[in-house]
């Protein structure tokens, strides 16, 4: 059975030696919030939240958003406003690349920017 986004919020905060309490504190929430995402009460927060989550326990966002499936708002208003990178996306959507396909064009788009 897969993970949840709870169970895997709870394993990396607490390898990362960070109670809820203190996660709470540092992305502004209730830590029962926090128990309830983890104890898969809630479902995930917002991808904003997620990012700030990620933030706090020094982890990269991806590692969470792509359990979810959702997108920061900053990405999807750049892609939102740029023809282009829709078209992009979309490419990329009809070609149904792999995670390591993914993986090697990221690295090859940054050199670009070298």
């Amino acid at each position: 059975m897969p993970t949840t986004f709870g169970k895997a919020l709870r394993e990396i905060r607490r390898t990362k030696d960070i109670s809820q309490r203190e996660l709470a504190q540092k992305i502004g929430v209730d830590f029962s919030y926090i128990s309830k995402i983890e104890n898969d009460r809630l479902p995930p927060p917002a991808a904003d939240t997620i990012v700030k989550i990620c933030e706090v326990l020094n982890i990269p966002p991806e590692q969470l958003l792509a359990m979810t499936g959702k997108v920061p708002s900053g990405v999807t208003e750049t892609i939102g406003t740029s023809a282009a990178a829709i078209q992009f996306i979309r490419d990329a959507q009809s070609m149904r690349l792999t995670e390591e396909e993914w993986q090697r064009l990221s690295k090859q788009l940054k050199r670009l920017r070298r």
